[in-house]
């Protein structure tokens, strides 16, 4: 099978574009963010349409420390950030990923020394140093959560150290977009103690709700650093059992309880639990009341972390349309079946034949089943004893967009059932409480399906049956092709045997004469 066959009908989730030629321009693409905090080098890989980190490295070198004061960039910040520019330059042509593509934000462009800065830059390594103004931050911040939210809409926040920016989303577009200097590194300068943070946090979150337009009851999405070491602390203070960051879900009341929490802790011993660096715990007390206020004046819905910021926005900036409007899980599960699976294509065919045991998924269900049927074969690598382990794993800490905390659960749990009937307890159990007694039992009967479904290989071009399921009246039945019989032997029976009692069905099989001949190729 060829993924540029006409013929083939791709459904609902369209043709694969990782092999497309202009698709293939973004294997490798290295972006360069110099922020007022960080200097990060991140090297993206791969065509699909939630690519992988090839690497990933940052450097605290404070940039934007006292300069409200001076006016000049902070000098041993300056020397660091030279250092790893330097060093990030290297990497990027030993990785063979072409010129960076590199911007710098509020530090660089409010310091006197900035263009001096970018001058030495450009000397020691050759990169060109774009410097960005608020609204371009805020736009490319905004399209980073485009690139995991395809189609979103609400309230972009995006903290830096040295200024935050507020885009609006409507329809997957960047709307308006307004900045301010409500950075944490600047917020440390503000006279006046707590009293007068506040007041200036007050003062300046009313003037950018009047520039955008007054919204309320919006989906926040937080972007930046800070935001993220803020829902760290709240998933610690929770016992939350999944530390993954991106689509880590906070209400404005939990976000008040972890205000107090941090405002009762340690820092230095907090830190250490949540494994946040000391540079980066230390603006966390700053950013707290802006976090409170933004909650309070813009009054959200609800807020979600987004891992995606600027960097990824840079890279959502060189994709064709055709891919920004691709769903970034299932394009990431094709990629890794098409890189990993011994049967690249039987993803979709698995996918048709398992579909009709589902007949009240809505889209948003199809899809975790389309990603796990795509997923189902790429860890056969992995050793026997621990195949179903490594796929939970893979799936509930792998960097995926387009999924919720308990849909990385549900899929992971599918794919754990593909391999092992058995559903393991200790380290998994607390995870397994995201899910309700529903999602459990769908996710079990999605796993066995597949674990059936695997042993019927015939071919990467056609289903070796179809099933029909009456949930009225409990009846299964499967129907194969009389070539696809000698591959229902024994431990398929068993299989088939064991989806039905999952489904408390009854179960029937009938074979239809198959006049065209195909080889049996591998196995399960």
């Amino acid at each position: 099978m060829t993924d540029t066959d006409s013929t083939i009908d791709w459904g609902p989730f369209g043709r694969p574009l990782f092999d497309d030629a202009a698709m293939q321009d973004l294997k490798r693409v290295g972006v360069l963010d110099v922020g007022s905090n960080s200097v990060r080098l991140v090297v993206f890989d791969g065509a699909a349409r939630s690519p992988a980190y090839f690497y990933n490295e940052k450097v605290m070198c404070a940039l934007g420390a006292g300069l409200s004061e001076t006016g000049r960039l902070n000098p041993q910040g300056r020397a660091r950030a030279v250092n790893a520019i330097r060093r990030f330059a290297a990497l990027a042509q030993g990785m063979g990923c072409g010129p960076l593509t590199a911007v710098a934000t509020a530090a660089v462009r409010e310091a006197e020394d900035g263009p001096d800065f970018r001058a030495e830059i450009e000397r020691e390594t050759g990169i060109k140093l774009w410097v960005i103004d608020g609204e371009e931050e805020a736009r490319l911040s905004a399209q980073g959560v485009l690139l995991g939210w395809p189609g979103s809409y609400g309230l972009v926040c995006d903290i830096g150290g040295s200024s935050m920016e507020l885009a609006d989303l409507a329809e997957g577009r960047v709307g308006r977009r307004v900045t301010s200097a409500l950075g944490p590194l600047k917020l440390k300068e503000i006279k006046g103690g707590k009293k007068g943070l506040k007041a200036h946090v007050k003062e300046t979150v009313a003037r950018l709700h009047d520039q955008m337009g007054n919204p309320t009851g919006m989906r926040l999405f937080l972007v930046g650093g800070s935001w993220r070491a803020i829902a760290r602390v709240d998933m610690e203070r929770r016992g939350y059992p999944l530390t993954v960051l991106h689509e880590y879900r906070m209400t404005a009341r939990r976000i008040g309880q972890t205000a107090d929490y941090i405002a009762d802790s340690d820092l230095t011993e907090l830190r250490g639990r949540c494994s946040i660096s000391d540079s980066r715990m230390s603006l966390v007390p700053y950013a707290v009341p802006v976090l409170k206020e933004l909650i309070r004046v813009f009054k959200p819905k609800d807020v979600a972390v987004s891992a995606y910021g600027i960097r990824e926005g840079m890279l959502y900036e060189q994709m064709p349309r055709e891919l920004r409007e691709r769903d970034p899980l299932i394009e990431a599960c094709r990629f890794a079946e098409a890189k990993d699976a011994r049967l690249p294509g039987f993803g979709r065919l698995l996918y048709d034949f398992v579909k009709p045991l589902f007949p009240r998924a809505n889209w948003q269900r199809l899809r975790i089943i389309k990603a796990a049927c795509l997923l189902h074969d790429v860890s056969w690598r992995a050793h026997p004893d621990y195949r179903a382990e490594i796929t939970f794993d893979n799936a509930t800490r792998a960097n995926l967009g387009g999924l919720k905390h308990y849909e990385r659960v549900l899929l992971g749990l599918a794919l754990m059932k593909r391999y092992s009937g058995k559903t393991p307890d200790g380290r998994f159990a607390p995870l397994f409480e995201l899910l309700d007694a529903a999602q459990m039992r769908e996710a079990d009967i999605l796993g066995r399906a597949m674990r059936f479904g695997a042993m019927l290989w015939l071919d990467g071009d056609r289903q070796p049956g179809s099933f029909t399921w009456s949930p009225k009246n409990k009846e299964l039945k499967l129907t194969l092709d009389e070539d696809a019989r000698p591959l229902f032997g024994e431990v398929a029976e068993a299989r088939l045997n064991a989806l039905a009692q999952a489904m408390d069905a009854s179960v029937s099989v009938k074979f239809k004469p198959q006049s065209s001949t195909s080889s049996s190729t591998g196995g399960a």
